[in-house]
């Protein structure tokens, strides 16, 4: 990977890690559904009007809104509410697991040796995060978690399959603007009337859901997307490993948590 696009990659983590930790506290003021639409509504009406439409992708972008954003996140969010943000983002590193996997049976990118180990030794770190003695009881947020990391991984190699037919911008753009209203009116659906939280919401909430939106989302996607499209996948999904990093970080100094040593020993081996 050429040195400048190792530089975009590893903005990814350090947006979407923070993201993580900001995520869990601003899911103390809304549900997670309302959360996620929000995000991806503010992305979109930043991105809409600078980019073209996407003509003759929109069956391929329902898909991945579908698969990646709307599935993926109802899940991993609603499973981050149940369970702390940093065993929830250690958890999270399964998707480089499933990425690579997937990868290599629907791409035919087959990952290397060296890559091979690191995702066997990485899932010997899952295994262990799991049976964290912090996370006993707490199996429907793991579960959650897991399938929505399954649905991303998923999401990605459909990305992939597009190759550079889009840009980075237009494919956060555009999922944006077909994941708002779907989550929006799945949180009417399942969570009820939106009214109370958005009325209840402190200042503090509304910083958490501007940065969900416009750095994890407009800036942290469209890098990811940007570098997707131009390396394979069991190239890609390493760089996300780093996540735990800024995760760790902001929920230590945002949130007050005190990750248990089995959890940080399953997340040093991941």
């Amino acid at each position: 990977m050429q040195l400048r696009h190792l530089l975009i990659a590893l903005v990814v983590p350090l947006t979407w890690g923070f993201g993580f930790a900001l995520a869990k506290a601003g899911l103390d003021h809304f549900p997670p559904l309302l959360l996620m639409s929000m995000r991806f509504a503010i992305a979109a009406a930043i991105l809409v009007w600078l980019v073209p439409v996407p003509r003759g992708h929109w069956w391929s972008l329902t898909i991945i809104t579908l698969v990646s954003a709307t599935l993926q996140y109802g899940m991993t969010f609603s499973g981050l509410a149940r369970i702390d943000a940093t065993p929830a983002v250690l958890l999270v590193q399964s998707e480089v697991i499933f990425g690579t996997l997937m990868a290599a049976v629907i791409l035919k990118e087959r990952p290397t040796l060296r890559q091979l180990v690191g995702t066997s030794v990485s899932l010997a770190g899952i295994v262990m995060i799991v049976g964290a003695p912090s996370l006993a009881g707490q199996m429907t947020g793991v579960v959650l978690v897991l399938s929505g990391c399954l649905c991303w991984a998923f999401g990605q190699i459909l990305v992939r399959r597009l190759g550079d037919a889009l840009s980075g911008f237009q494919l956060t753009a555009w999922i944006g603007m077909l994941a708002a209203p779907q989550m929006f009116i799945a949180s009417i659906l399942f969570e009820g009337d939106p009214w109370p939280a958005l009325q209840a919401a402190p200042a503090s909430a509304w910083i958490t859901v501007a940065y969900l939106g416009i750095v994890m989302t407009v800036i942290g996607y469209s890098a990811w997307y940007f570098v997707l499209a131009r390396y394979p996948v069991p190239l890609v999904m390493p760089v996300l490993l780093l996540l735990p990093v800024s995760t760790i970080l902001g929920a230590v100094t945002f949130l007050g948590e005190r990750p248990d040593a089995w959890v940080l020993v399953g997340g040093a081996v991941v």
